[in-house]
């Protein structure tokens, strides 16, 4: 873990000197050695099979079994051991290279696809066994742990949310007894637009929490293609900070102000399409992955939709709106903050009130439908009287 939270370092040399090999050559160290660590375990685990996993425990072929997961986890050091020799002398190469890295999992599957089609699938017991220890979009995936792990990219990021409040918005003591005449709060009134977007990205990391939150309570089961989209959406969520950052110099940077709402908005969207896109891709599988209340027809379809759609929906159309209308782009990014928490309230409210009339309605055709029976059942004598 240590060596994994220095990775972002040698990402920031890596950008900010792309012509110089060190930063690659850090990264690439830092990944072998990270391997190093997982193939280590790996073989402390099979020293010890109680560990293992229990189809492996009971496996007369263990030895095949860790030669196949060693194989695995090398193969990302042995491409950033290449990659960082060639950063000496042909940099593109090493970039490759590391492109490889994350990419030789859906090559070699796309690989077994093929020369299944052509030559055809293996019959060796084993081989369908080692199937489960291979990367597969569809294979199910921990929902805890993405759970935890996206919890504590929330957290980090409302940390630096209210981090860069305290650094940049308190005014020096000197300047409050000079300029203000130690009047603190006449002194806070200069910073009321930073607070103002503290605030309103606060909201936004909070509400698309609760989306996150509500959006895998009905999920039951993750996949790996889940956990990379949400990846993907957490990736935008860190972006929120800046975003901050944008939306709070409006005061000083007037000019600029088109352009930074326009950036958030941009973050917004693609941080909340992604979580759309997990709910999309769980309807594809719902009999496995969703809760029979979030499934085609269930009580909570129709609002989980409405409530993942929101975000992209007012996001894309503020985007839009600051571009057609710039004069009011600052009325427009305000009016959005203010209105979208209200907009959530009344999606519930709404999907309740459409809920309860499509009930009563139900209801309703059930009692013409029993009177109606209940008239073919009577004989045309009881009928007249």
């Amino acid at each position: 873990m240590m060596i994994i939270t220095f990775l972002p370092y040698t990402f920031s040399l890596m950008a900010s000197f792309p012509g110089v090999p060190f930063g690659i050559f850090m990264f690439s160290t830092c990944a072998i050695v990270i391997g190093l660590i997982q193939a280590v375990i790996v073989a402390y685990g099979f020293y010890h099979p109680y560990l293992l996993n229990r189809q492996i425990q009971v496996s007369e072929n263990q030895a095949f079994y860790k030669h196949h997961i060693l194989q695995i986890i090398l193969r990302g050091p042995v491409l950033c051991f290449l990659a960082a020799i060639f950063s000496f002398f042909f940099i593109p190469m090493s970039y490759v290279l590391l492109g490889l890295v994350i990419f030789l999992p859906h090559i070699t599957r796309l690989i077994i696809w093929c020369k299944n089609k052509t030559v055809g699938p293996k019959d060796d017991e084993e081989s369908h066994r080692l199937e489960a220890l291979a990367f597969y979009l569809n294979e199910p995936l921990s929902k805890e742990r993405v759970e935890a792990f996206s919890d504590g990219v929330y957290a980090i990021v409302a940390t630096l949310l209210i981090l860069d409040i305290c650094e940049d918005n308190v005014p020096d003591s000197k300047e409050v007894k000079d300029k203000f005449h130690d009047r603190l709060t006449e002194a806070l009134s200069e910073y009321g637009p930073n607070f103002l977007a503290y605030f309103a990205s606060f909201v936004t990391t909070g509400l698309l929490w609760f989306v996150h939150h509500s959006l895998f309570l009905y999920i039951t089961k993750a996949t790996r293609f889940m956990g990379l989209l949400n990846t993907f959406s957490l990736a935008f969520i860190g972006g929120l900070p800046l975003a901050y950052q944008l939306t709070s110099e409006f005061a000083e940077k007037s000019h600029s102000e088109v352009e930074a709402i326009q950036v958030s908005c941009v973050i917004t969207f693609f941080a909340s399409i992604f979580q759309f896109a997990i709910w999309i891709t769980a309807l594809f599988h719902e009999r496995e992955t969703l809760h029979p209340l979030a499934r085609y027809g269930g009580k909570e379809h129709a609002f989980m939709f409405a409530k993942l759609a929101l975000y992209p929906c007012v996001s894309l159309g503020a985007f839009f709106l600051t571009c057609l209308l710039s004069k009011f782009s600052t009325a427009i990014f305000h009016i959005v903050q203010i209105v979208v928490p209200f907009a959530f309230l009344a999606l519930r409210i709404l999907v309740r009130i459409s809920l309860a009339i499509k009930s009563m309605l139900s209801l309703s055709r059930r009692k013409n439908v029993v009177l109606d029976e209940e008239e073919t059942c009577l004989s045309p004598a009881e009928t007249l009287s």
